[in-house]
């Protein structure tokens, strides 16, 4: 009888040990679930925030940049103060910004080495108009990487937020103010997670980067900014053969994309060497780029270089060494002190080498022009995630088979060189090993 009661009170012990576990394990189990709703509740605010700020000052940017180059182009005479907006712009950066680090200085603020102050957004907006007004070889998304960071950035500093979590602001910022500008979402948030380590993706920063991204691509939209979208007119069959094609073109992207890097590189260099003053280095470079566009004979060449992407891709024309020319002019103008970017011109000089290839490959110049443009964008960024969504977004999902051929390649073969010297290639590209590398540029 004793030995009954025992094992009932023993039994009963078990059950209420029992029922308090599940009591602790439930209370436990939905703290987690209001933390997790309260913090996904405070992303997305911020998140909303940062897209509705940053989108609208981008808007305003975009815009700007479309005036200033619409008056270029009714204005050609204003070419030739390109020496006089250099100095300008050289005049901002030793008064107010001599310590500015552009793109790199955002990524070293994500790796926490670095602070974006908010004077760099009116700064590089400045300095990126009067660029595109004289009709300097420059891209937009450096200044919009550098435009939306600073802000974002500031926006983290008065609420305050942690250093973590200005992180993942900084990102917010880089994603809305890269869709705003060029309408594509997808890629914006991507890239804004995988440019910083390449192998390693900052994957808290997903849900915040894309609403960011969507709220400021809809502002931009709703306030006429025009999205860039392309044709690809003729899309062939998957066959071995084309697939092949498709991988010698990757191949010479490859190439060209560590060249491009590069001719960057060795441009600063012989600027730094030979020019040491920023205000000569800037008319020097000035006088020569107006000099080789009037051999030339023509000003295709000026700005971001969205006309001669249109025209590779869509009619299919490129004259033989265009790649080059606008390369050589974009490092020019890159590194004399001008401000911009080197990924629309990257885009341009991909698509441009992919349209005078593709007679030598034996396939319609508008699928290797479209190709080119994101296998090269993959090889001085080395984002492949973001070159196939950016082709998806530009292109279409029609081709998608030679876009995955040709970004993959020139991702395997484009080495350990980029545009930003503050990205780190954190896995090699050849094998399944930790390596973390500072990219060369």
């Amino acid at each position: 009888m004793e030995n009954e009661n025992n094992k009932t009170q023993e039994h009963h012990h078990r059950e209420r040990s029992w029922r308090e576990k599940e009591r602790i394990q439930t209370r436990y189990a939905l703290r987690q679930v209001r933390l997790d709703m309260g913090c996904f509740l405070k992303w997305m605010l911020l998140a909303a925030l940062v897209g509705v700020v940053v989108g609208i000052i981008s808007t305003l940017f975009a815009h700007a940049l479309t005036l200033v180059t619409e008056f270029r182009q009714g204005h050609p005479w204003i070419f030739f103060l390109m020496p006089v907006s250099g100095l300008c712009i050289v005049f901002i950066y030793q008064k107010f910004g001599k310590n500015d680090g552009g793109a790199d200085q955002v990524f070293s603020t994500i790796a926490s080495r670095d602070d974006v102050p908010l004077r760099a957004a009116p700064m590089i907006f400045t300095s990126t108009v009067l660029t595109h007004l004289v009709g300097g070889s420059a891209g937009r998304e450096g200044a919009v990487i550098q435009l939306g960071g600073s802000i974002a950035n500031y926006i983290g500093r008065l609420l305050p937020l942690d250093k973590e979590d200005r992180h993942v602001m900084v990102m917010c910022g880089m994603s809305a103010a890269f869709a705003a500008l060029f309408g594509t979402p997808m890629a914006a948030a991507v890239f804004a997670m995988e440019v910083i380590s390449v192998g390693v993706m900052y994957y808290t920063a997903l849900a915040p980067c894309a609403v960011a991204a969507l709220i400021a691509t809809n502002l931009a939209s709703g306030a006429g900014v025009e999205v860039e979208k392309f044709e690809v007119t003729v899309i062939p069959a998957l066959t071995v053969v084309n697939g092949i094609k498709i991988g010698l073109l990757a191949l010479g992207c490859a190439f060209l994309s560590i060249l491009f890097c590069m001719v960057l590189r060795d441009t600063a260099r012989f600027y730094r060497r030979w020019l040491k003053n920023p205000y000569l280095r800037v008319v020097v470079a000035s006088v020569l780029i107006i000099g080789i566009t009037m051999i030339l004979g023509t000003d295709d060449y000026m700005g971001a270089g969205t006309n001669l992407i249109t025209r590779a891709i869509e009619e299919g024309e490129a004259a033989p060494f265009a790649f080059f020319w606008k390369m050589l002019l974009t490092a020019l103008t890159m590194r004399a002190g001008f401000r911009g970017g080197e990924i629309v011109p990257s885009f341009c000089v991909g698509a441009l080498f992919g349209c005078a290839a593709a007679p030598l490959l034996g396939l319609p110049a508008s699928i290797c022009a479209a190709c080119g443009m994101v296998a090269l964008f993959c090889g001085v960024t080395n984002c492949p995630m973001t070159s196939l969504i950016i082709a998806f977004e530009l292109f279409g999902f029609e081709g998608v088979s030679f876009y995955l051929i040709a970004v993959s390649i020139s991702y395997a073969t484009s080495g350990y060189y980029g545009l930003y010297k503050n990205q780190k290639i954190v896995y090699s590209k050849y094998k399944a090993k930790y390596v973390n590398h500072q990219t060369r540029t």
